[in-house]
């Protein structure tokens, strides 16, 4: 008899299960993207392209090794990393909390009760001591899903779950750019700061030339302040770049998470081999590779979910309760025969007056899709502009290097030829010294192009959701 009814209890739990399989929440659809077809055109030809996508990983794109080990050092101790790995594991739990309620709950119990009766209330005139004793396994009260609210609670957490672990992909591809960001920037200020040494240390040597003429009266005062200001000035750029170089090793310390310690050599900024090309016109459908964009479409799921259990607050509640066990006055005799007991209890809840408030929640829920679309609408004209800006720029960029690559070469020629007419006596000393600063400042401004042109090459990278993976050939 016993097993009997478990039978029927299950059935009926199976039944209950397959009857709620509908759902109130609206049909998703993918808001269409409110962008063009294509990225700008840029000036590279597309016979030359090598391609990016998605797939590429860091270690193809960035080959330098100090930066490789920088990079997994960031990945393995990176505490903004560690935050979005620990937010999914809260979602994950979230979920399973949510998840749980699809299925019935069942506990075992075992229950025991003494009490005495009073004699002026007892039925017999007398008092008395009764003793009771229980076990059995229960059903705590089970919800029958016939509108869907359970099912798109559920639907709506398991979205914000995905949605999370998204979030971690895109806290992981934004870390690796940084990375690859702080320290490029640290290598252009360790090269500015290597040539601001050789020019000071060049115009103290032409200072003390200066200050010895001065003295035997072949150049004027003139002549030799002008050298001074030239070797103050130097001064003031290489403890500049010094304070510029010891800040960016903190900020890439900071993304790392932990001490630099030893690293491969480094390289200087025209060996970094991490410029490749695109064709120009690049589908903006690539967008959808980007992580934030889908843990923002995630995000739009989980809302229109909620909307299916807003809905679904309209419509009766039924939940189940039942049980079945024994029950004994005497705790030996729990499982003679006589003693089975067991319980069916069905519960309607229908909605009648709730002074508007599921009218609220379900409005509440429309209000928050809405939001949901636009924000997600946002994120992808947010990514297409970083990626239209990075193809955007690269023709540029590309024309200042080689624009300021002939600037050096121009002022370089140009202090030669200073130097020449000054040896001569047809130029004076200000036109040397002139020359002097202008090919510091070319020099100094063609490091700063190269790093223009790298780290438009990570924003690239990082804005085609690139940056996840690590494989390439080692």
């Amino acid at each position: 008899m016993t097993m009997l009814k478990i039978r029927n209890l299950v059935s009926l739990l199976l039944a209950a299960g397959v009857l709620s399989a509908c759902s109130l929440a609206p049909t998703y659809e993918r808001p269409a993207a409110p962008i063009a077809g294509a990225f700008p055109a840029e000036p590279v030809p597309v016979a030359t392209a090598t391609g990016i996508s998605a797939d590429s990983g860091w270690r193809e794109f960035f080959q330098d090794q100090r930066l490789q080990a920088l990079i997994e050092g960031a990945l393995a101790n990176n505490r903004d990393l560690r935050t979005a790995a620990l937010r999914i594991e809260e979602a994950r739990a979230q979920y399973n909390i949510v998840a749980a309620d699809l299925l019935p709950n069942f506990n075992a119990a075992l229950a025991g009760s003494r009490g005495r009766t009073a004699a002026a209330v007892s039925p017999l005139g007398a008092s008395a001591v009764t003793t009771s004793y229980q076990v059995g396994l229960n059903l705590a009260a089970f919800e029958l899903d016939f509108f869907g609210r359970v099912r798109s609670l559920n639907e709506a957490a398991l979205s914000q779950f995905l949605a999370t672990e998204e979030a971690r992909r895109s806290v992981q591809i934004s870390l690796v750019a940084e990375v690859a960001k702080a320290y490029l920037a640290e290598r252009a200020f360790a090269e500015q700061q290597e040539l601001a040494q050789r020019t000071l240390n060049a115009r103290e040597t032409a200072y003390k030339l200066a200050q010895q003429r001065f003295e035997v009266g072949a150049s004027s005062a003139l002549d030799l302040r002008q050298n001074e200001v030239l070797v103050q000035t130097a001064r003031a750029a290489f403890a500049t770049l010094t304070r510029q170089r010891a800040q960016s090793v903190n900020a890439l310390t900071l993304l790392v998470g932990r001490p630099l310690g030893e690293l491969p050599p480094a390289q200087t900024l025209s060996a970094q081999n991490i410029v490749a090309e695109l064709p120009a016109g690049l589908p903006s459908d690539l967008l959808v590779r980007r992580p934030d964009i889908r843990a923002s479409e995630q995000r739009l799921m989980a809302s229109n979910a909620n909307i299916g259990a807003a809905r679904a607050a309209f419509f009766p509640r039924i939940s189940l309760t039942a049980g079945i066990g024994s029950a004994s006055s005497e705790l030996g005799d729990l499982f003679e025969a006589g003693t089975r007991t067991w319980s069916f209890v069905p519960q309607l809840a229908l909605p009648i007056f709730d002074a508007g408030r599921n009218r609220a929640n379900l409005s509440l829920a429309e209000v928050r899709n809405n939001l949901a679309v636009n924000d997600y609408e946002r994120t992808i004209q947010v990514a297409f502009r970083e990626v239209a800006d990075a193809l955007v720029a690269r023709g540029a960029i590309d024309e200042q290097i080689d624009a300021q690559r002939r600037v050096l070469e121009a002022q370089a020629d140009r202090l030669k030829l200073s130097e020449l007419r000054y040896q001569n006596g047809v130029a004076s000393s200000l036109d040397v010294l002139d020359a002097q600063r202008e090919l510091f400042s070319a020099q100094q401004s063609l490091i700063q192009a190269r790093l223009l042109r790298l780290t438009n090459a990570v924003d690239l990278y990082r804005s085609l959701g690139g940056g996840l993976s690590e494989t390439a050939a080692r």
